[in-house]
């Protein structure tokens, strides 16, 4: 019996096809479809397969190969192919002046007990205030996003206190920076951070595909105080891993690094932070005095402005440490020490150094608004 609903294809169809059942999974509803449809072809001259072989080959009903059909028939190549297409929900309209009260709501403090505006507290703030009957979270975001606006994003910056003393502190660190490499007069930067030790009280394990898994559960062992000695030029750094963060820690570390690790230095240029435990006065408590003497001749101390610790470059490579080698759990002080060492070890074989790129030409145009004002 003649089949009510014939399905032939023309040329650009089948090849339409084709290109979808070679680019595409099997697995996919419409290279289902696309199969099927060529199966049931009657414009080749060659008979097509009959619905119940069609069905069986492809694992689906006789009436849903009718359907297609059918389909094919009444409504085209496309929906049989791909199925109905959905009508996009329509998002209201709002005019500029939602969109204002929007903008000045984002941009209030959030309610009492709440951190920040989520878009669904955004949504339901504006009902409240009337400025509409209805708005979605999804028709907040898209307005926010218009406008530039992350109710979610928190950024946090120093302002440095646009005065000559900054000024001044930047452009001798900047000049620092400038000097050729010297070996007998090298340029070395410290920097301190801390590490919060963290032992598990679970075995944590890795899957066979790859995913490692550690319990939510810690114990808590303390922490220690890194110090980084960097010379960015030289491509050397050591990390020196102490109990305490003090003056008297502080001067044990700086007299390694003239003593132990720059013994032939003529002169070392130690760039830190202006802090107040960076005294070389703390080095008369800890050593005798021809012993401190003799380690503050050789020192030429330079101190970043304050809210300047950017131009440390210690810091850098305090963040690469952290990145690469800190950002797990460690639990004893022997383990840190010895996974820090493995790190700048392989940093110092490749001589890896700082490509500081900022002068103090580029600080005289980029941060013009810290300078002072002349006095005429």
């Amino acid at each position: 019996m003649a089949k009510k609903y014939c399905v032939t294809l023309n040329d650009s169809e089948r090849q339409h096809l084709d290109d979808l059942i070679e680019r595409r999974s099997k697995g996919v509803p419409p290279v289902k479809r696309a199969f099927m449809l060529l199966k049931a072809d009657q414009s080749q001259g060659a008979p097509a397969w009959t619905d119940e072989r069609i069905a069986e080959s492809y694992n689906v009903s006789v009436r849903t190969v009718e359907r297609l059909r059918r389909r094919f028939v009444e409504e085209g190549f496309e929906v049989a192919l791909y199925g109905k297409k959905r009508e996009p929900v329509k998002e209201k309209i709002f005019d500029g002046q939602v969109e204002a009260h929007l903008v000045a709501l984002r941009c209030s403090e959030p309610p009492e007990g709440f951190a920040r505006w989520s878009l669904r507290l955004l949504a339901d703030r504006m009902i409240e205030l009337g400025y509409v009957e209805s708005i979605s979270h999804e028709s907040v975001r898209q307005l926010l996003k218009k406008n530039e606006l992350k109710p979610w994003r928190v950024k946090s910056w120093v302002i440095p206190q646009a005065d000559a003393a900054f000024v001044c502190q930047m452009e001798q660190v900047l000049d620092v920076y400038a000097r050729p490499y010297d070996p007998l007069r090298p340029v070395v930067c410290l920097d301190e951070a801390r590490k919060q030790l963290i032992s598990e009280v679970r075995q944590p394990f890795t899957r066979a595909d790859g995913v490692r898994h550690v319990d939510y559960e810690y114990k808590r062992e303390g922490t220690r105080t890194l110090y980084m000695l960097c010379e960015p030029l030289g491509g050397f750094r050591k990390v020196l891993v102490k109990e305490r963060q003090d003056r008297l820690t502080w001067a044990r570390v700086v007299a390694h690094l003239v003593e132990d690790l720059y013994p032939d230095a003529e002169t070392i240029t130690l760039v830190q932070d202006n802090l107040s435990a960076h005294t070389a006065s703390a080095l008369y408590e800890v050593f005798d005095a021809e012993r401190a003497r003799r380690i503050v001749r050789k020192l030429e101390i330079v101190s970043t402005p304050v809210h300047g610790s950017w131009l440390n470059m210690a810091e850098i490579e305090l963040s690469v440490l952290v990145r690469q080698g800190l950002c797990r759990r460690i639990g004893n002080a022997s383990q840190l020490e010895g996974e820090i060492a493995a790190w700048y070890e392989a940093r110092n074989a490749k001589q890896r150094g700082v490509d500081w790129q900022f002068t103090t030409a580029d600080a005289r145009v980029k941060l013009k608004r810290l300078y002072p004002s002349i006095i005429t």
